[in-house]
């Protein structure tokens, strides 16, 4: 129970610190993206890879994107367009770092495919009914922000929704890769015997190490392009 407690503690501490840390990406300017980025990034590596663990991180990082944006513009009503840039900025941050937990798992799923070792089916179906939701996720805090927002924050959010649900999200475009894939693989399985000690979640925490680390790149280097066209 102690543990629990602890745990619990350890975790407010780290999403405060989350949030905090995303407030001063935004009062400070500068590649707030690639920095609400890493830091989205590093949150899932100390926390455990579960949906809730995911919507308790970006809700901090939406929190602090909130906090900071109003920061900004309490000291400067000229502020507008800079606030207005980097909340973009910050919101697409938290979409390219869901979008490269998607990636993982699948790298993950397919790494392990080329080893011969499988997953439990149970792992892997639990783990794809998780990423179904992770784009909704996503969106629905998102939204949660902008109705707590006011003015420029609210406007700004409510025009990133609209176009992510008319143009699609990074999470969404890297989903239909990533749920293609536990499909396949799930369907392979069967109800076959599996590696004993092989663990998905690990799998893709080690992966997602090596995507903040810049060891692996994908979804975010695909966004640099697409941004670049």
């Amino acid at each position: 129970m102690k543990n629990e407690s602890n745990r619990t503690t350890h975790n407010q501490e780290d999403m405060a610190k989350l949030e905090s840390d995303v407030r001063e990406a935004i009062a400070h300017g500068g590649d707030v993206k690639e920095t609400v980025r890493q830091l989205t990034l590093k949150a899932m590596q100390a926390n455990r890879l579960d949906i809730e663990s995911l919507g308790r991180i970006a809700t901090a990082v939406m929190q602090g994107v909130h906090d900071g944006a109003q920061q900004k513009l309490e000291h400067a009503t000229e502020q507008s367009h800079a606030a207005q840039t980097q909340i973009t900025h910050a919101v697409s941050g938290l979409d390219t770092a869901l979008a490269q937990f998607a990636e993982a798992s699948k790298l993950a799923v397919e790494e392990a495919a080329g080893k011969a070792q499988q997953f439990s089916r149970d792992e892997l179906t639990k783990t794809r009914a998780d990423l179904e939701t992770l784009e909704s996720l996503f969106l629905d805090i998102v939204q949660h922000t902008s109705t707590v927002a006011k003015g420029v924050i609210a406007e700004t959010l409510n025009d990133l929704l609209t176009h992510a649900k008319r143009n699609g999200t990074t999470i969404g475009a890297q989903l239909k890769e990533t749920l293609a894939t536990f499909t396949h693989q799930i369907a392979s399985v069967g109800h076959a015997q599996f590696e004993a000690g092989l663990q998905l979640t690990q799998a893709t925490a080690d992966l997602l190490h090596k995507i903040t680390s810049g060891v692996l790149t994908g979804v975010s280097e695909q966004t640099k392009h697409d941004k670049n066209k």
